[in-house]
């Protein structure tokens, strides 16, 4: 998923969400979140960073549509990039995000020694080869470029994709952790590594690009028709999850929301708003 290029803007950033999500006082913030004894205080709302499509979309239709039923007050706090949600939700100025798939999360825990955890599994974006210069994938061809996203699971998912269509040969075993370097076969195409998000503006400079869903649907690229090709969603493991800081899971208001985003509504509605392109896949995230 997404590295910002430029950190000092990065820092910018964190810096203003920081404060922004400090001066709302976030139920998170332990002045404000915890009562009685360290519980969770469930008169306050609950406040879940997300990318804004699908992630937003979905968590605001619960928003409008179930959370009331339910007595949940939700919060929907949109962010742009696959780091600070993380950041935010391990430093409490959210409750929980709800825009990664599990190898993302486990790389992202390691290296920057976080504790965040899946709750739930709610769709998976199939992640698709497209292209304004090709129409299909057969015209793919030695000499052509592709670009790829940069960071380290979203660039091995990529390259599994190009690998499964036979548009490359990859070592045996690398699995999702694939890198350029890992391709032995390369049948004379040339990469081109961007940070995910900026992979759509690209589109039109290279011959084919391996997009996330999220991006493309931003991009207005409906994947289920666009796409040269797609993920196939059986057995995928990058179903993307609602997610907590270790030891928030049994949070009441996160029981609730966990329930919502499993329901039959938010299915229906996930089917017919992308038809096809993001699909839900409910259920207990894998170990």
């Amino acid at each position: 998923m997404r590295k910002n290029i430029k950190l000092t803007a990065l820092a910018a950033t964190a810096t203003a969400l920081t404060l922004g999500l400090t001066a709302c006082g976030s139920s998170s913030d332990p002045s404000s979140a915890k009562a009685d004894g360290g519980k969770a205080d469930e008169s306050k709302p609950l406040v879940i960073a997300a990318s804004p499509s699908p992630h937003a979309d979905i968590l605001n239709f619960v928003k409008d549509k179930l959370a009331a039923k339910e007595g949940l007050k939700l919060e929907v706090k949109e962010f742009t990039d696959y780091v600070l949600p993380n950041t935010a939700t391990e430093q409490g100025q959210v409750d929980g995000n709800y825009f990664q798939h599990k190898p993302y999360l486990d790389d992202f825990n390691k290296k920057n020694n976080t504790h965040v955890v899946p709750v739930v599994n709610v769709h998976l974006e199939p992640l698709g080869l497209y292209s304004k210069k090709v129409k299909a994938l057969s015209d793919i061809k030695a000499g052509q470029t592709i670009a790829v996203p940069n960071d380290t699971t979203n660039e091995g998912r990529a390259l599994q994709l190009l690998a499964a269509n036979n548009l490359i040969t990859l070592k045996e075993g690398v699995g999702t952790s694939a890198k350029l370097s890992d391709i032995t076969d390369k049948k004379g195409l040339e990469f081109k590594e961007l940070e995910a998000a900026t992979v759509p503006r690209a589109l039109g400079d290279v011959d084919a690009a391996v997009i996330n869903g999220n991006y493309a649907l931003e991009a207005n690229l409906a994947p289920a028709k666009d796409a040269l090709v797609l993920e196939k969603a059986e057995g995928n493991p990058y179903a993307n999850f609602l997610a907590v800081k270790d030891g928030n899971q049994n949070d009441p208001r996160i029981q609730k929301l966990a329930k919502l985003l499993n329901s039959d509504d938010v299915k229906k509605f996930i089917e017919e708003k992308y038809q096809g392109s993001v699909v839900p896949a409910f259920g207990t995230p894998a170990s």
